[in-house]
């Protein structure tokens, strides 16, 4: 099962929520009749340590009210703004590491429910080249991340390890042989749209030919580690009702418990 954060994130600012809005209801007024009740009888204005033991808040209703806006606002940034990720596969290698943090904008598609996902504000369409992270259309409670070479309507082809965007191929340009004495692996500048990005392609990985026509409402995307990732052509077309954002910027790399977390690698993504 899935650690949905989502989720338990909206469910304990409802209940914080729920939980301050009892107190001030229900039991503030009880304490203040108590505090009045208290002054009638001594015949006279408590202060101090008096005062403050009537009125003083259960420590369950302290802890929501002192929650609750902490985590109201992490929520609406964390829902509608900007969202943090960790890269977990090698798939998007060279342009991510397995233990990138990464931060995706929210809105940049447009703003949708926690949760539900549901779109309440248009904004921006994904363009060829965007980095997106999106919801596994095969399994929804997962997140992913690729790489956007079809929008709706194009025509995509992948042959001979090339990649084709309505008949045009995408230039290539090779940067490096991996490693340069027996080379498995080959590095290369991608030009989609104009615009270059690097990937890699394995020397012996067996090709992977096909053609795809991108239906209304839907993405074809894949990894910039061709050879190494899950992507469009092997599960289908990303629906725009499936888009968390855009993928923006890397703000650290931490490989794991037993090392330090990395600053210097800070960039935008490409």
């Amino acid at each position: 099962m899935n650690f949905d954060f989502s989720l338990v994130l909206v469910l304990v600012t409802a209940l914080a929520g729920v939980l301050w809005l009892i107190d001030k209801l229900v039991f503030a007024p009880k304490r203040s009749q108590a505090l009045s009740q208290a002054e009638a009888t001594a015949g006279r204005a408590l202060e101090g340590k008096e005062r403050d033991a009537l009125l003083q808040q259960p420590g369950w209703a302290d802890t929501a009210r002192s929650m609750f806006p902490v985590l109201f606002v992490v929520l609406i940034l964390r829902s509608f703004l900007y969202e943090p990720f960790q890269i977990p596969s090698e798939s998007m290698l060279p342009t991510l590491k397995v233990g990138d943090f990464i931060v995706v904008n929210k809105y940049h598609y447009g703003l949708r429910l926690p949760v539900l996902n549901t779109k309440i504000v248009s904004n921006n369409d994904p363009e060829r080249g965007d980095v997106i992270v999106f919801r596994y259309p095969e399994d929804t409670s997962i997140n992913y991340i690729k790489r956007v070479v079809g929008v709706p309507g194009d025509v995509i082809t992948y042959k001979d390890k090339v990649l084709y965007v309505n008949g045009e191929p995408q230039q290539q340009e090779l940067l490096a042989k991996l490693p340069p004495a027996r080379p498995t692996k080959l590095l290369l500048n991608e030009r989609l749209d104009g615009k270059k990005h690097r990937i890699f392609r394995d020397v012996y990985r067996p090709v992977i030919d096909g053609t795809w026509e991108v239906p209304e409402g839907h993405y074809f995307v894949l990894g910039d580690n061709r050879d190494n990732s899950k992507d469009s052509r092997y599960w289908g077309f990303v629906p725009e009702a499936l888009l968390v954002g855009k993928a923006s910027a890397v703000w650290m790399h931490w490989e794991g418990f037993f090392s330090f977390p990395d600053f210097s690698e800070v960039r935008q993504i490409n």
